[in-house]
């Protein structure tokens, strides 16, 4: 039997955020200025969707300190900046390694209710 885990938005209550909800709370949060989000899982799995409101960087980490693997775009040319972290560093990323903020939208909301990159998403392991 598939057990799915739980997620949380690391700085928000402690309940549950179902993955119909999270596109909602990651635009919410975007509006209010916070371009930085960790979700944690029950099994102790963090996701990280970090944006800079026109493409983001998504990563899925088994624990604090894994390398971990992210979503990328093959072919994509050029960086981007403004991609503000929480203790407001400023980071810049090669376009290949984010996708356009709609496409994070929806990875997001099915790793947190699947636990796995969809069957289409291409996304690089790091470790």
């Amino acid at each position: 039997m598939l057990v799915i885990d739980s997620w949380v938005i690391n700085d928000d209550s402690l309940a549950p955020v179902s993955s119909e909800v999270v596109p909602k709370a990651l635009r919410s949060r975007i509006d209010s200025g916070q371009l930085e989000t960790w979700l944690t899982s029950s099994s102790g799995r963090l996701l990280v969707f970090v944006t800079n409101t026109g493409r983001a960087m998504v990563r899925l980490l088994e624990e604090e300190g894994d390398p971990g693997e992210h979503a990328v775009d093959p072919g994509a040319r050029g960086s981007s900046d403004g991609f503000v972290l929480s203790n407001g560093q400023k980071d810049a990323y090669p376009d290949e390694d984010t996708v356009p903020i709609r496409e994070a939208f929806g990875l997001v909301e099915h790793i947190v209710g699947t636990g796995t990159w969809p069957a289409d998403a291409r996304w690089v392991v790091d470790r």
